[in-house]
């Protein structure tokens, strides 16, 4: 498989300062085919969870070339870590009733054990969710990796690169929260926002300019939703914040120059916007899906930020070309 655009950018750097990432879902031959990618091209130190007469079953049966000697298979039920993540998970979570025979059992779990290498410093980062709900995926995460200092509300966004060079900049855009809050407050906004600003100058390396999206453009339309983007942008002015940022915005309007001539003319980010704020997750993941499969644009994601350390949600229709870019933005979320 040949990369190309920002995740060959991207690649080129994390190959450059190889982090561990673990991945928990070793019985799906897409997440098995995309771990022999990144270890035969040296992206990334790869561990797999699970048995490894069967992760050498699946891989015979699906004609998977996987490079046994560079990456590292760990049986989370006969790990020598088990007993010290067990005892780890007992006393991080012992106030909120867990047991130490609890956290036993909760660690036969490979996305646990994962999340509990990720905790204990023995991988940098994790991807999951070919196989595992979103919950299943990131409630381990918030629960014991927990959000980074300063920030109240971990969110998330997808890396959007589409083949028209002319939206966004150079194709790459981020859309924002597509994947976890469902009805943001108006702070939580404001977290999305500058979360979402920084992810982007941090992958891609361009200055972000952020739009606040919605049905109305510059006042076109009143009600409590505009209101609150209104909010939204006179707060993020008065942190001076120090990104583009302006709203709301219809789509067209945020990033198609010619739109933006006509209802935004004052506006610095109208017409260039890189990174699309939704206003709430059911809005996020219906645009990032069209764009995906209307637009044939590619789609990373969806990208937790906000956690300490990364761990990365995969869609469940994730393709073997989603999960190694996924596994290359976790490696660039390491620190």
């Amino acid at each position: 498989m040949e990369i190309s655009g920002i995740v060959a950018k991207m690649a080129e750097k994390v190959r450059k300062n190889k982090k561990k990432i673990v991945l928990p879902e070793s019985e799906d031959p897409r997440v098995l085919k995309a771990a022999a990618i990144v270890a035969l091209n040296d992206y990334a130190n790869i561990v797999l969870i699970g048995k490894r007469e069967e992760i050498e079953k699946k891989c015979k049966d699906e004609n998977i070339d996987m490079p046994y000697d560079k990456i590292e298979i760990v049986d989370n039920l006969t790990s020598s870590k088990k007993d010290e993540y067990d005892t780890l998970l007992y006393e991080l979570r012992k106030n909120k009733g867990m047991t130490l025979e609890n956290a036993k059992k909760i660690n036969e779990d490979k996305v646990y054990f994962a999340t509990m290498m990720v905790k204990s410093d023995d991988a940098d980062g994790l991807v999951s969710g070919a196989i595992h709900s979103t919950a299943n995926t990131l409630r381990p995460a918030l629960q014991i990796i927990k959000a980074a200092d300063g920030i109240k509300n971990v969110s998330s966004f997808f890396l959007m690169e589409t083949k028209k060079k002319e939206i966004g900049e150079e194709g790459v855009l981020i859309f924002s929260d597509c994947g976890l809050i469902e009805f943001p407050t108006k702070e939580q906004l404001i977290d999305i926002t500058i979360e979402s600003a920084q992810s982007y100058k941090m992958l891609t390396g361009y200055e972000p300019k952020v739009a606040l999206l919605s049905y109305s453009t510059k006042g076109s339309a009143k009600g409590e939703a505009i209101d609150k983007l209104n909010d939204v942008l006179n707060e993020l002015k008065e942190r001076k914040v120090d990104f583009e940022v302006d709203g709301e915005f219809q789509l067209d309007a945020a990033i198609i120059p010619e739109v933006a001539a006509l209802k935004a003319p004052e506006s610095k980010v109208a017409g260039h916007a890189n990174v699309l704020i939704f206003p709430n997750l059911e809005a996020g993941n219906i645009g990032y899906k069209m764009a995906q499969r209307f637009g044939d644009t590619l789609a990373i994601g969806p990208v937790t930020q906000g956690l300490k350390k990364p761990v990365n949600d995969l869609s469940r229709g994730s393709s073997v070309e989603d999960i190694v870019g996924t596994i290359i933005v976790t490696c660039m979320q390491a620190k």
